[in-house]
């Protein structure tokens, strides 16, 4: 055991692993062969220096009451297994590692320095990014944090996903209503630092200004009537995740303030209380509206705007990403499947996928999803065909002039308002104008037929 003791170098320098051994300050005395392939350094140049110059993002520092410096956690705790960090070599080169270290003791049972292993992740690393490439690539998966989209605008998008999660910067999503804003919210966070800690979701819309602020703040018990107990808001609720405020252009001028001091200062105040409360969390805004125009209406205040709009991302329209629709539209089949036990279908015909491509989407996906779920109901089995899809979009689409007759006049009355009013987005000026009636004559046909353009149009 002495003459292994007495060349223990040797051992240490055929293992694969970094080895690194510290006194109780934290400064490095020895290193082995690995450790130096892994940094870059030299032992020369890591001996007698602080474990710090590696800048590993795994090290917790905690007060000391001996020395007046920060001390390292490991000697509160004695050990740390299998921890996943990034060191920096001396190239400035990012490594990865797995990290794992104990603290060394003499006979008395005293700290005096201690011993970590450090594995290189790096390989790893590379074929799970590689992977994960794939699988958006391929689809072999639910998409990307389960949006679907193999079009160039779609892996546009998930490219700034990627880059805005390796920050914290607000970040605004912009987008009509049903392109899927908070799937792309949702997507930001799993892919962030703070993925294994809380989403939270507010409507803003939803609440009025009271509500509103007691939602995001909180309140104590008897801050207003009603409020019989104390309540945590959604900034706490969120604290060291993502707080997803959607319907952002409809929240009121005064919460806009509160929101803005809470951005800048990162803690609240419940309502009733005059504490704060410090928060760590990452805001992502959504809206549909125009903010520039609610802003010179004075209904929207520039700086908060400014605040909230670090990074702007735009979710597409499905009408922009038309080429996506083959595998949305399996998706959505796919899952009707899971749900239903006694009926199982395949996908849909080149002429239903024909009219699923000729229509405009003003309802984006949820309208897209809609109509499968109104499809899946008709079509008994096999495939989904035209007849099976709602008539806004088995009608929609040129119809072929075989006769010498307008496409219009293969319709019925009631079919022909329900096409020119999805051609015009439920514009009914427009839709007079393509059926070559007035606008009053288009609201009687409305009234007459029944027509719900809500339910029967988006």
């Amino acid at each position: 055991m002495d003459e292994i003791a007495a060349n223990w170098k040797t051992v240490a320098d055929t293992l694969r692993d970094g080895l690194l051994v510290v006194d109780r300050n934290g400064n490095i005395l020895a290193v082995n062969a690995a450790t130096e392939t892994l940094t870059g350094y030299k032992a020369e140049e890591l001996i007698g220096k602080s474990c710090r110059v590696l800048n590993c993002t795994g090290c917790k520092t905690v007060g000391n009451t001996d020395l007046d410096e920060p001390w390292c956690k490991l000697f509160t705790v004695g050990k740390s297994r299998d921890k996943k960090c990034q060191i920096t070599g001396k190239d400035k080169h990012i490594v990865q590692i797995l990290k794992s270290a104990t603290v060394l003791r003499d006979k008395l049972g005293a700290v005096v320095g201690a011993v970590e292993t450090l594995t290189d992740m790096s390989e790893i690393e590379r074929q799970h990014q590689e992977i994960t490439s794939l699988r958006k690539i391929f689809m072999l998966d639910d998409g990307f944090h389960g949006i679907l989209g193999k079009s160039e605008v779609m892996q546009k998008l998930f490219g700034l996903i990627d880059n805005v999660s390796m920050s914290d910067a607000p970040v605004m999503i912009h987008g009509q209503s049903g392109t899927g804003k908070e799937m792309v919210a949702r997507a930001i966070h799993l892919s962030s630092h703070r993925r294994k800690n809380s989403f939270i979701k507010v409507n803003c819309a939803a609440l009025n200004e009271n509500l509103l602020e007691s939602e995001l703040f909180g309140h104590v018990k008897g801050a207003f009537t009603g409020a019989d107990q104390l309540r945590i808001g959604r900034f706490e609720a969120a604290h060291n995740g993502t707080l997803f405020l959607d319907e952002i252009g409809d929240i009121p001028l005064s919460i806009q303030v509160k929101l803005l001091r809470v951005l800048e200062e990162k803690e609240i105040e419940r309502v009733g209380d005059n504490t704060p409360i410090p928060v760590d969390v990452r805001v992502v805004t959504a809206t549909n509206r125009d903010l520039d125009q609610l802003i010179a209406a004075g209904a929207f205040r520039k700086d908060f705007y400014f605040r909230i709009n670090v990074f702007p991302l735009y979710c597409p329209t499905l009408a922009e990403r038309r080429e996506d629709l083959p595998i949305i539209v399996q998706h959505f089949i796919s899952n009707n499947n899971s749900f239903s036990k006694d009926k199982k279908l395949n996908g849909v015909t080149a002429g239903a996928m024909e009219k699923l491509w000729r229509y405009p989407w003003p309802g984006n996906i949820r309208e897209l999803r809609n109509a499968i779920d109104y499809a899946f109901v008709l079509c008994p089995q096999g495939e989904i065909d035209v007849q099976h899809l709602p008539p806004k979009i088995a009608n929609s689409g040129e119809f072929p002039n075989t006769s010498g007759r307008r496409h219009t006049d293969v319709l019925g009355a009631k079919d022909q308002l329900i096409d020119a009013l999805c051609r015009t987005g439920g514009n009914q000026s427009e839709a007079a104008r393509l059926l070559g009636v007035s606008r009053v004559t288009v609201w009687k046909r409305i009234r007459k037929y029944g027509i719900d353009l809500e339910r029967d149009l988006f």
